[in-house]
């Protein structure tokens, strides 16, 4: 019997990743001047793979990659003006209204009082916080955990603080990575929404499976699957 639902926020609550694809493009054509789009992005992709252990998930941190992409293509001839313009980019991100995906508020409603729900997500947690605050989905959720990185251990250590069984938590998100594998990894219940982008480093090296996997169409498939759980 499910118990507790954890639902991932950016792609899965919330668009966010069609920001950040916008935004690539939009930082290929500032550099455009120095190298091509495949070039920037392989640079900006090494650099955001380097940095991940320094400066983390979001937007903060894709900022401070782009300006060391920017420095290093431009062989440190990118110039003040250009450096600012790639700071406006990271704020006309973080000013990027927060917009739903379709069926999160109805599913959400039909959830509420019958399940403990959360969200987990990673990233910075001012952005994550704000677009929590944002999105007047905070009735639904007992709690916002925003987690430096999602692996066994981190869904352990919500579990346990819960005091869950993992038979009695589901993870519903976007991200097989991020959101699916680690969670089957120690035995919970993961159900996969899919989303139309996904940022090459949270690609999976493999795919999920095993009774405890489920894929979804929509998350407003989602109440349909916790019916047939609970029989």
């Amino acid at each position: 019997m499910i118990k507790t639902i954890g639902f991932d926020a950016d792609d899965t609550l919330w668009h966010n990743e069609t920001v950040f694809v916008a935004t690539h493009a939009r930082l290929c054509e500032l550099l455009s001047g120095y190298h091509d789009a495949s070039k920037v992005d392989d640079v900006l992709n090494t650099t955001e793979r380097r940095n991940l252990a320094r400066y983390g998930y979001g937007i903060k941190s894709f900022t401070l990659s782009a300006i060391e992409t920017a420095i290093e293509l431009s062989e440190a001839q990118v110039s003040a003006d250009e450096i600012r313009r790639i700071i406006a980019l990271a704020h006309d991100m973080l000013d990027h209204p927060v917009e739903m995906l379709e069926g999160v508020p109805e599913t959400l409603s039909a959830l509420t009082g019958a399940y403990h729900l959360i969200v987990i997500t990673k990233g910075d947690l001012r952005d994550q916080s704000r677009k929590y605050q944002l999105s007047e989905l905070d009735p639904h959720f007992a709690e916002l955990e925003v987690v430096t990185e999602k692996d066994p251990a981190t869904y352990e250590r919500i579990l346990r603080r819960h005091r869950l069984d993992p038979d009695e938590f589901l993870m519903v998100g976007n991200s097989i990575k991020s959101d699916i594998l680690p969670v089957l990894e120690i035995g919970a219940h993961a159900a996969h929404v899919p989303y139309p982008h996904t940022w090459v480093l949270d690609e999976a090296d493999r795919d999920p499976g095993g009774p405890r996997f489920h894929a979804l169409n929509s998350i407003a498939d989602l109440p349909a699957l916790l019916r047939r759980l609970a029989h």
